[in-house]
């Protein structure tokens, strides 16, 4: 590899500030499919805490738990009845607060979601506004407007729901007649609040101190970029105008920044450095950047990296933007390959790099190649442990574990599938409960052998058990990439690129506290020669000090 031609990004602004969460690593736990301890095939806050050993070991800094709160889980808990409280489904408060103890005493922090867009149809206030009627206070908290047309038969504006079909529904007055529709962005029992009420304002504020009262370290915010709507609420020609450079009237708004502000303020009140995390599908990384700015949310998940395909310019191109771009906000990048909302990436690797990726994939789509999945996988999860700023880790990647891509339709939950006629497959795939030990019920997950989704046979050979302390597993590459991550500093550092001859490589040194580290992913068909220096960790062999394709190699210079 040539070594020449250097292009150093901005400084990493983790590399000066001691904030935890700076270049944290932080591990997304989704309650119902990490462990059941009662065994009625929901996972369950006590199964969580019987589990986080796995956690810890792994070396992460942190856990996110994606909802817990009362709900009728007509969207996986993301539809809230009351977010001062735990679902049965789940467990109780006093099981919150022992698996905050114990996440404690391992020394891990615990962030949660908060959904803030939105309210479950069940919650008090909702059924408060369809009790009230029009020109309520009770109906000011959400967005309920008078419909179109002489007989308000037609839907306020165009808008559609993301889950699909139309964004508005219409009620039944309290006196029998057609009456207001109400907006949901997402499903029908997911109303939206209206961001403009000082009660909804205040009420969020309280909300926070609850849970930061019980000890947590801070909230993964979902659909932060959604709060605050276009004023007059304008008709939208475009899709949802996520990731695509320009910012559609239901998303990415101004106002939404000075709400950030008014929370940030409630969290510095508290000693630990309590942080706020954006789940923001802002249009540009430079809008998402505005996120991050000193004195508003901590950090935001970089969707940009996420969708980028498995092309070297590509990835270069996306990692350069959004270093420059948090840089210049003095915030740090904070990259993620997969969630409960995507495609798991060993799978999305797999399939060919052109257009929007699947929400899904069904039995009846081309399925995509296992092992190059895999392969692909470790190779672009040690690419993103080697990048400065944070870093999030989905449960079960830690195994390679692919999305199950043949789950029977029968079985699917996610309201897309539904709302879509079944022509959309949806997130269940890539939330099916965890296998943590091969030839026991539910593969581990319980003791009784139920699961709410049905683990695919696969799933047995990607089982805790079968790669706890086995050599060149997935689940031993990831350790050792967190421990030379944390020892190193990876996560410090500052990046510059490598002139390669190759334009199929994504090549880089980092200058870190711990040293100097260099970094090479040969997406190309052909090896490519390996850095000088000594070889610390590869997502799969070197052959003759060459880096096969798709392989990631970290080299001690």
């Amino acid at each position: 590899m040539a070594q020449h031609g250097w292009v150093t990004q901005t400084q990493n602004p983790a590399r000066t500030a001691d904030a935890w969460w700076r270049d944290a690593v932080i591990y997304q736990i989704y309650p119902r499919s990490f462990a059941d301890a009662d065994g009625d095939g929901v996972g369950d806050l006590p199964g969580i805490t019987s589990r986080l050993r796995h956690v810890a070991d792994l070396g992460v800094d942190a856990v996110w738990l994606s909802p817990f709160y009362t709900s009728p889980m007509a969207d996986a808990g993301y539809d809230v009845a009351d977010y001062r409280d735990v679902d049965p489904l789940f467990g109780t408060l006093a099981d919150a607060d022992a698996l905050i103890a114990e996440a404690g005493r391992l020394g891990l922090r615990v962030i949660v979601d908060l959904v803030p867009n939105h309210t479950s149809d069940e919650h008090v206030w909702f059924r408060e506004a369809l009790a009230a009627g029009p020109g309520s206070p009770e109906r000011a908290r959400y967005l309920f407007r008078d419909g179109r047309g002489p007989d308000g038969s037609e839907p306020p504006n165009n808008w559609r729901s993301v889950f699909g079909g139309p964004g508005w529904t219409r009620v039944t007055e309290p006196d029998g007649r057609p009456g207001q529709w109400y907006l949901h962005l997402f499903d029908v029992k997911q109303p939206d609040l209206d961001w403009t009420n000082p009660q909804v304002r205040a009420e969020f504020l309280d909300v926070l101190r609850f849970w930061l009262d019980r000890g947590v370290a801070g909230f993964r915010v979902d659909v932060a970029h959604g709060l605050v709507k276009a004023e007059g609420l304008p008709d939208w020609a475009g899709e949802h105008g996520l990731l695509d450079g320009t910012v559609a009237p239901m998303w990415d708004q101004d106002g939404v920044h000075e709400i950030y502000r008014t929370w940030r303020q409630v969290l510095d009140e508290y000693p630990g450095e309590r942080v706020l995390v954006a789940e923001s599908w802002a249009p540009t990384p430079e809008r998402l950047a505005d996120y991050v700015r000193p004195d508003e949310m901590h950090t935001a998940f970089n969707f940009d990296f996420l969708e980028t395909h498995w092309i070297a310019a590509d990835l270069r191109e996306s990692i350069t933007r959004s270093l420059a771009a948090t840089a210049a906000v003095g915030a740090p990048t904070t990259w993620v390959l997969s969630n409960h909302d995507v495609v798991r990436h060993p799978t999305r690797l797999a399939l060919p790099q052109v257009g929007r990726r699947p929400n899904g994939i069904k039995a009846t789509d081309p399925q995509p190649d296992e092992a190059l999945g895999l392969r692909r996988g470790r190779a672009a999860t040690l690419l993103m442990l080697a990048l400065p700023g944070s870093a999030y880790l989905y449960q079960g990647e830690e195994l390679g574990l692919p999305e199950h891509t043949t789950l029977p339709d029968e079985a699917r939950q996610d309201p897309t599938f539904f709302r879509h006629n079944g022509e959309v497959a949806g997130r269940d795939g890539c939330r099916v409960p965890l296998p943590w030990a091969a030839d026991e019920p539910a593969m581990g997950f319980n003791k009784t052998g139920a699961t709410w989704l049905p683990q695919p046979e696969s799933y047995r050979r990607y089982a805790v058990d079968r790669q706890r302390g086995v050599p060149g597993s997935t689940l031993e590459m990831y350790r050792a990439a967190l421990r030379l991550r944390k020892e190193l500093r990876l996560g410090r550092g500052d990046l510059s690129w490598v002139d390669d001859a190759s334009d199929e490589t994504v090549s880089f040194v980092t200058e870190t506290p711990g040293g100097s580290v260099a970094v090479v992913t040969n997406l190309g068909r052909e090896p490519v020669k390996a850095p000088a220096g000594e070889v610390l960790l590869s997502s799969g062999e070197l052959e003759d000090g060459q880096v096969p394709t798709d392989v990631t190699v970290w080299v001690r210079q």
